[in-house]
């Protein structure tokens, strides 16, 4: 159950990630999951120990977590714009 709320989580804060940093037209639901999922867990090991708490990847969701992780998944979309263009959109 917990990996069903995980890619669910996971997709939602990708997408509001993709809608932050305008990459949403280019994206898809597939990339919109793996951007939420592995923000959550760059947050996971980068911000959480800085600020404190719980990450999402542990099962604890509440607005912290949620937060931190889209976060997480909107540094992740700047870094790859960096790479991708040169320059963070």
């Amino acid at each position: 159950m917990n990996l069903i709320i995980l890619l669910v989580v996971g997709g939602v804060i990708g997408w509001v990630a993709s809608l932050i940093m305008n990459t949403d037209g280019q994206q898809g639901i597939i990339l919109n999951v793996v951007v939420g999922i592995v923000g959550a867990l760059l947050a996971g090991f980068v911000i959480t120990p800085l600020i404190g708490g719980a990450s999402i990847m542990n099962g604890g969701i509440n607005v912290q977590t949620i937060l931190i992780s889209l976060l997480g998944s909107v540094v992740l979309l700047a870094i790859l714009n960096l790479v991708r263009r040169g320059t963070v959109r």
